[in-house]
């Protein structure tokens, strides 16, 4: 079993057998025929993958891992807010004519800041230091920019990486940690999408700064399984389990931006079927 199936599961089943309901509420999101979307949910989950140990891909069902890393090479590489530079047409809902999202996600990455050091945008930033100052307690990012919300075509729900650098005894390498907040999600169509793309991103950060990756904490204010999705949770979750899949990154490459899709495998990836059609409640 792979130990992200033993935490899918007991969170699913915390937050069904203990979460709060919010039927009858009033709720933002509606299904697509119009009725409101409401979710059973827990406050403050957090829970923690060790990267050195296995890679925290589901196998009760397939994460479309290369997809998930299209998306976070869009946001954290290209800087992009425009779905046209995506493989995926997950975010096509939220786009325009003109395909943009707004003053959102990649948008805000590569917005340039002023440091004594000149000016840098967010991921040149967390590069800048890791390597120049690996033990600062400042190395973070943060999407959520207020002044522009009014301009995102969809608030960020993953908003903010926090690195932290430590070191393993008798290792002569440093290891990388990050912890990833989250506002709200949803458990079923994006947990484990959100848990792999960001470990694979530790993991490019980690190797172009001569670091070994170490644990991902994952909090998340609102975890949350829609009305509609409970069914589908729990007959996912008393699917059997295999083992987790080997994940490798090109240890050739040394520069962020160089990363390609190419440069990343997934090898004895076993899963369960597919869950197919799941309602999206936006």
């Amino acid at each position: 079993m792979s130990y992200a199936d033993t935490l899918f599961i007991n969170m699913c089943k915390d937050i069904i057998a203990n979460g709060y309901s919010t039927e009858g509420e009033k709720v933002r999101p509606k299904w697509p025929d119009g009725t409101s979307a409401y979710t059973i949910k827990q406050f403050g989950v957090v829970n923690r993958y060790d990267l050195s140990k296995e890679f925290p891909a589901l196998t009760l069902r397939k994460t479309y891992i290369k997809s998930a890393i299209d998306e976070i090479l869009w946001i954290w590489q290209k800087k992009s807010n425009n779905v046209n530079d995506l493989r995926s047409s997950i975010w096509d809902e939220w786009a325009d004519e003109d395909g943009s999202i707004g003053k959102a996600y990649g948008y805000q990455l590569g917005v340039k800041h002023q440091y004594k050091e000149g000016m840098m945008d967010q991921v040149d930033r967390v590069i800048y230091d890791l390597k120049n100052n690996p033990y600062s307690r400042r190395i973070m990012t943060n999407i959520y920019v207020h002044e522009d919300l009014h301009e995102m075509n969809l608030y960020p729900c993953a908003y903010s990486m926090t690195f932290n650098v430590t070191q393993k005894p008798g290792n002569d390498k440093l290891t990388l940690n990050a912890v990833l907040n989250q506002r709200s999600q949803d458990i079923l169509a994006a947990n484990n999408w959100n848990v792999v793309q960001y470990s694979v991103l530790l993991m490019m950060i980690a190797q172009v700064c001569d670091m070994e990756a170490g644990e991902l904490v994952h909090v998340i204010a609102d975890a949350h399984i829609y009305d509609r999705h409970i069914p589908i949770v729990k007959e996912l979750i008393e699917r059997p389990t295999y083992p987790a899949p080997k994940f490798t990154i090109n240890p050739e490459v040394k520069d962020f931006y160089a990363f390609t899709l190419d440069d990343f495998t997934i090898e004895d990836y076993v899963t369960g079927p597919q869950v197919k059609d799941i309602p999206i409640a936006i």
